[in-house]
């Protein structure tokens, strides 16, 4: 099991928890920002059909699996179409979950999904950052946006939205009003896009400090949707990189269908999927 540490935005102190591969992993997948709503079903069709069909050992959710949550307590909402659309998510995550070790680290976008979601399907939720011990190599493992250091708005937001109390005063509102704050920032973050607006990537530095912390040598990160490959640092054995994960998006021109898999005595794997069937 995983043994947790608290989250720090802090480079110099970050500790992460760890997960230890057991002898019997010879294939791992990581997945992010598959942002998985009911109004793009072919993406979360091509989640469904992945999910079921996955040779992986384990899988390693890093994030930004869904579009917006609101709270767990919306697989409750019989009568809602979001507890609809989330009950459909729950059964695929329960599935999987019942053949292989899911494991789940918060997003930008689903920073509210709790342990009781979790426990129903069957994953582990893990802190931002975690490492992990695979095949003589360390990993870390994180989401990425609190290595974006240069969105300081962002940042701001989020030391705001990780907070006990805000969160707790959310979940405390009604689910109609709930749903209408998400949708007002989903409104702001597609202006925001639609205007061209420059996203920060990740800090060089920051990440640089986050792998020497932990004793790793790969970060594998979501949330920049620039998936690619970077050598942070060649000086000295081990090299220091980072790999990127893509976002998802099946109805896209190619589609964005991409799972970074580790095969144990082989280099890191970039396996694109076909649409759902």
């Amino acid at each position: 099991m995983p043994r947790h540490a608290p989250e720090n935005q802090h480079a110099e102190t970050v500790t992460a928890s760890t997960v230890t591969a057991p002898a019997h992993w010879r294939t791992l997948d990581f997945i992010s920002d598959l942002h998985l709503q009911a109004s793009e079903p072919a993406t979360v069709a091509a989640w469904q059909h992945y999910m079921a069909n996955t040779p992986a050992d384990a899988l390693f959710i890093l994030g930004d699996l869904f579009e917006v949550w609101i709270g767990d307590g919306i697989v409750l909402a019989s009568d809602d179409p979001d507890g609809a659309f989330v009950r459909q998510c729950q059964q695929a995550l329960q599935a999987a979950c019942a053949r292989m070790p899911v494991y789940f680290i918060h997003g930008n976008r689903d920073f509210l999904l709790g342990e009781d979601f979790a426990r129903v399907c069957g994953m582990t939720l893990l802190p931002d950052p975690t490492q992990l011990d695979f095949d003589g190599q360390r990993y870390l493992l994180s989401h990425g946006d609190a290595l974006c250091l240069g969105d300081v708005d962002y940042q701001q937001f989020r030391l705001q939205v990780r907070q006990p109390a805000w969160q707790a005063n959310f979940l405390a509102k009604p689910l109609a009003e709930r749903q209408e704050i998400a949708r007002g920032l989903r409104s702001q973050s597609e202006s925001r896009k639609a205007s061209g607006a420059h996203y920060a990537d990740v800090d060089t530095a920051e990440a640089l400090s986050w792998l020497r912390a932990n004793h790793a040598s790969t970060l594998i990160h979501g949330h920049t949707h620039r998936p690619r490959d970077h050598v942070l640092d060649a000086t000295t054995p081990p090299v220091l990189s980072r790999l990127v994960l893509s976002d998802w998006d099946a109805a896209a021109q190619p589609p964005r269908l991409e799972v970074l898999r580790l095969a144990a005595g082989h280099p890191p794997r970039r396996v694109v999927l076909a649409p759902a069937p």
